[in-house]
Formats: C-alpha cells, sequence, structure tokens
C-alpha cells in the first residue's frame, strides 16, 4: 500500500513541477509565453504522467480491494516483485500514450497559429492550433479517453463494489471504521482527479477556450496534486491530533 502512495507522491510531484513554474513565470508579466521545445516537454510529460496516474489510481483500488476483502491473504498476493511489476505497467502505460499521442499532436500542421488560449500545453488545447481537419484526431482522443479513463474509472468501481458487498458482512464497528480508513482517502483522490479529468477531455470542445474549461484543467493538474498528500496524511493519527490541538 505505502509502495503506491511512494509512486503517487512522486508523480504528484512531478506533475505540478511541470506546469506551476512556467504558469507563475507567465504570471509575472504580460508576454505569456513559452518556446516550442518547451511546449513540447511539457506536453509529452504532463501527458505521461496523467496517464500513469489513471493506471495508478486504478491500481491502488486493487491493492484496497485485496486489503479489505483478501486480508489473510494480502502479503501473498501483494508482494513486492508484483508491486513493482504493477507500477511499472503504469509507468510504461503512460509513456506509451504519450508517445502516440503527444506525437500525433506536435506532428499536426498548425499554419503559424501560436496563441494557445490555455495556460499549459495540453492535448485538447493543442490540436485546437491545427490548420487541417481535426475530426481524426478527436475521435482518436476520445478513444484514449475511453481507455485511460472511463475504463479506470470502470474498474475502480467493480472493485469499491466488492468492498462495499464485504463490509456490509462485517458487524463489527471497529473494522467498519478501518475499512472506511483504508479506502476513504483513495476515494476522495479518485474523485478529485477522475471528476475533472473526465470532464476535459470527453467534451474538448465544450472545455478549451472558457474559463470553466481552464478551471477544471488547473484543479486536477495543480490543486489535487498538491492536496493528495494533506489527504494521505490525514489517516495517520499523529497528525489527526496535531491538526487537533491547532485547531483548538
Amino acid at each position: 500500500m505505502y509502495f503506491f502512495l511512494t509512486n503517487l507522491s512522486s508523480l504528484d510531484l512531478c506533475f505540478t513541477t511541470s506546469i506551476v513554474p512556467q504558469l507563475l513565470w507567465n504570471r509575472k508579466g504580460p508576454a505569456k509565453t513559452i518556446t516550442p521545445t518547451g511546449c513540447a516537454i511539457q506536453l509529452y510529460v504532463s501527458l505521461s504522467l496523467g496517464s500513469t496516474e489513471c493506471v495508478l489510481l486504478t491500481i491502488m483500488a486493487f491493492d484496497r480491494y485485496v486489503a479489505v476483502c483478501r486480508p489473510l491473504n494480502y502479503t501473498s498476493i501483494m508482494h513486492p516483485s508484483f508491486c513493482k511489476a504493477l507500477a511499472g505497467v503504469a509507468w510504461l502505460s503512460g509513456v506509451g500514450n504519450t508517445l502516440i499521442q503527444g506525437t500525433i499532436t506536435l506532428r499536426l500542421p498548425r499554419c503559424g497559429h501560436r496563441h494557445l488560449h490555455h495556460f499549459f500545453c495540453e492535448v485538447p488545447a493543442m490540436i485546437k492550433l491545427a490548420c487541417v481537419d481535426i475530426q481524426a484526431n478527436e475521435v482518436q482522443l476520445f478513444v484514449a479517453t475511453l481507455v485511460l479513463l472511463l475504463l479506470p474509472v470502470a474498474l475502480i468501481l467493480v472493485s469499491y463494489g466488492f468492498i462495499v458487498q464485504a463490509v456490509m458482512k462485517i458487524k463489527s464497528v471497529q473494522a467498519w471504521r478501518k475499512a472506511l480508513g483504508t479506502c476513504g482517502s483513495h476515494l476522495l483522490v479518485v474523485f478529485l482527479f477522475f471528476g475533472p479529468s473526465s470532464a476535459i477531455y470527453i467534451q474538448p470542445k465544450r472545455s478549451y477556450g472558457r474559463s470553466q474549461g481552464k478551471f477544471l484543467t488547473l484543479f486536477y493538474t495543480v490543486v489535487t496534486p498538491t492536496l493528495n498528500p494533506l489527504i494521505y496524511t490525514l489517516r495517520n493519527k499523529d497528525v489527526k491530533g496535531a491538526l487537533g490541538r491547532l485547531l483548538r
């Protein structure tokens, strides 16, 4: 469990680092610019990390399913080598999707269009700069969204469906609290990440070029990764005690 949290923390740190410095630099003055190379790097890095997080959160849902529904077999199922393999699958899937989506997006002819109506280089915003018909690209983006957003959400719901069934059979209040403590933080992170990102990628035409779309993108790329450490830290009893004393 903590192994996947380490991966998630590293991923979130890289996510915010790839976006926030350029965002703050552009907020500094009227010239809101980024070099073509910097834009390409930002596109590849953010797309890779976002895709990886989709798969990683799905794997973490399976980890919690095993912890709640198969507690006696947890150590034998989720042994270190298997956890490393699952984490490797998450990172490789992110890199693979990036090489496909990012490369296709950057190869679109832009005919001198350089004004990006967004605060960072992202696929739905970048394809709007193309001076050719982008219907095929939008279909391809929608298919990728089905695989990397909607499919993970479906698998997460299935995992938590089994967890709910197992918890419903438990009569102990302490066991209920333990199960809630195990799954509550992950469920909140899933909601904060998949909610805004699904709204952006499923309907990019409606989302981009509007303040609402930019806010949703800012939420899942900057706000959510920043909140994730706090959400998981609040599970710690010492942190809860210190926070309670601070608020008194």
